[in-house]
């Protein structure tokens, strides 16, 4: 491709010292498992998210499982999240022991609907997981005040939102819990899998550190049942060195997104929508388009490469037929699908190609 999607190696071509130098200190210290790195990175980047506990675990998968088993959240209980998120949200319901229910999100935020919220609560619902999609935050205050009302948890899936600020607070600070994926896509991303969750509460905290390995409190003592997901102390040390530079990646995405708004703010695409709650840090640049797939084909042979996140919402996959949703169920997220492309947005692209991308677009439109 002439303009990729994303280019992780330009990334760490610009720190490849510092990433080196972690990496050299690691192997030198000879520990690698819940060491001085991961200790480190705990508290730097709670501090970053505002919240008083930060935990290190092996993915952002388990991040959501364990956050749900810290809440005592199980076998016959029901977690409500949406169904344009990435599969990995309801996977962590699933693997928590817990049923999935979803409630349809708003067309223009593409998050959940608070005011679709309270008719999808019944008496087995134990939590809300709001998904703060491609790096926007959904509107949490609705949510925490229904949950409140109905006594619920709140756990953010903050998988795509690393430095995302609703009313100028920190997502994964805000909730019960918050919690991120180090996925290395994420605008935060590791050389390999790792997750981490954030929390306000002590006892939720120490919750988690007991399930993340074996339930010890001491080594070979459980006094819980727990698992095996802990942040590697590799991992911790480059996120520590990535994390001193996602503010000024975070600053450039959105630099670049409103290069892209401006070049196409004459199109016949559907743009991003932000509420003034929200700044957001564009994990992805999302539009629609009513031709998506000729579009993507069309820019593909200008060798402009995009993706779709998501092309088929999880209640018409068919690992979640036995859900018993029909098409049409959650007529937003069904459209969504159908028309969303992802355009190519990382800190390291070079801004003179958005309107080169801008004329492939007007291009596709004026051909037909």
């Amino acid at each position: 491709m002439l303009i990729p999607f994303l280019d992780l190696k330009s990334q760490y071509d610009t720190n490849r010292d510092d990433v080196n130098a972690a990496i050299a200190d690691v192997f030198a210290s000879g520990r690698f498992i819940l060491g001085e790195q991961v200790a480190a990175f705990e508290r730097e980047f709670a501090d970053y998210c505002g919240a008083r506990h930060g935990i290190g675990v092996g993915n952002g998968t388990d991040a959501l499982a364990l956050a749900l088993r810290a809440c005592g959240i199980g076998a016959g209980d029901e977690v409500i999240t949406v169904p344009n998120t990435a599969v990995a949200t309801v996977a962590a319901i699933e693997q928590a022991g817990a049923r999935p229910v979803f409630v349809d999100v708003n067309l223009d935020t593409r998050t959940l609907d608070p005011h679709q919220l309270e008719d999808a609560i019944t008496p087995r619902t134990r939590a809300i997981m709001p998904v703060h999609l491609y790096g926007l935050p959904a509107d949490l205050d609705p949510m925490l005040e229904i949950a409140r009302t109905h006594n619920l948890r709140v756990i953010e899936d903050c998988a795509q939102a690393h430095g995302a600020l609703y009313h100028g607070k920190p997502v994964g600070g805000i909730g019960d819990l918050g919690c991120f994926s180090f996925y290395p896509t994420k605008n935060l991303g590791a050389y390999g899998d790792g997750g981490f969750i954030t929390t306000n509460d002590d006892e939720l905290a120490e919750r988690v550190r007991l399930l993340r390995t074996y339930g010890w409190r001491e080594r070979d003592h459980s006094i819980m049942r727990g698992f095996n997901s802990r942040l590697d102390e590799m991992q911790a040390a480059i996120l520590r060195v990535k994390l001193r530079h996602l503010d000024e990646w975070n600053v450039r995405r959105r630099a670049l997104a409103a290069i892209y708004v401006r070049e196409l703010q004459d199109s016949e695409l559907t743009l991003s929508c932000v509420p003034v709650y929200a700044l957001p840090v564009y994990h992805l640049f999302v539009v629609r388009s009513a031709r998506r797939d000729a579009l993507r084909a069309h820019l593909k042979q200008r060798g402009i490469e995009t993706l779709v996140h998501y092309p088929v919402p999880i209640h018409l996959q068919d690992a979640y037929r036995d859900m018993n949703h029909q098409i049409g169920a959650f007529p937003n997220a069904e459209r969504l699908a159908s028309e969303i492309v992802s355009l190519p947005l990382f800190p390291e692209m070079d801004a003179s190609v958005i309107p080169q991308i801008a004329e492939g677009i007007r291009e596709f439109e004026m051909s037909r």
